[in-house]
């Protein structure tokens, strides 16, 4: 019999690579996903990013997502579901 879904109440992070999952704050997680945002861009550069969007999605969150990816990111690289 397969496992009931779980709904998370509180973000989790890693203090390691691997390393166990641990309840945190919500600043601490944000916190720790700009770090490695900013890490992987400083390491390989702003087209390491590529963003995804869906044409289902509202025009509001699909603008969201583009302007994250230009001025967040720093890269142009976004597409969505719309030509498929």
């Amino acid at each position: 019999m397969a496992k009931p879904y779980v709904r998370l109440t509180q973000p989790l992070v890693r203090d390691t690579k691997g390393g166990e999952l641990r309840p945190a704050t919500w600043d601490e997680a944000l916190a720790k996903t700009v770090d490695g945002f900013l890490t992987a861009k400083a390491a390989h550069g702003p087209t390491t990013f590529g963003t995804f969007s869906c044409s289902k999605a509202t025009n509001e969150v699909n603008f969201a997502a583009q302007k994250f990816s230009r001025t967040v990111l720093g890269n142009n690289n976004i597409d969505s579901c719309n030509r498929t």
